[in-house]
């Protein structure tokens, strides 16, 4: 269960950076690199939008395998051989009861 939190945690902090890389970005071609304002502050447009590309596509791959890795983590029946829908002890048996014998006849 321990394992499962941790994982748990791990994704609500991908996810809380992933969105705010991807709402720092602007599709047009704006966002933050069109606020710097020159190429001499901070290594430019390019490799402004080139950081928050690379750093988007690892914190989606880094949530992909974080889910995959919870999932295995998750304490449910994984590995239970016995089904809960059908139990075996709660099914009646039923019982084919005994013929009953033939009346004796009274003797005369």
């Amino acid at each position: 269960m321990a394992n499962f939190t941790i994982f748990l945690v791990l994704i609500t902090i991908v996810c809380f950076l992933l969105i705010i890389v991807i709402m720092v970005q602007n599709p047009k071609g704006g966002g933050l690199s069109s606020s710097l304002g020159g190429s001499t502050q901070m290594g430019g447009v390019q490799k402004t939008t080139d950081f928050l590309d690379k750093s988007t596509w690892t914190l989606a791959t880094l949530l992909i395998v974080l889910i995959l890795l919870s999932s295995l983590s998750f304490p449910g029946m994984m590995g239970a051989s016995e089904s809960k829908i059908i139990d075996e002890n709660a099914t009646p048996k039923t019982s084919v009861p005994a013929p009953a014998k033939p009346a004796e006849t009274p003797k005369k």
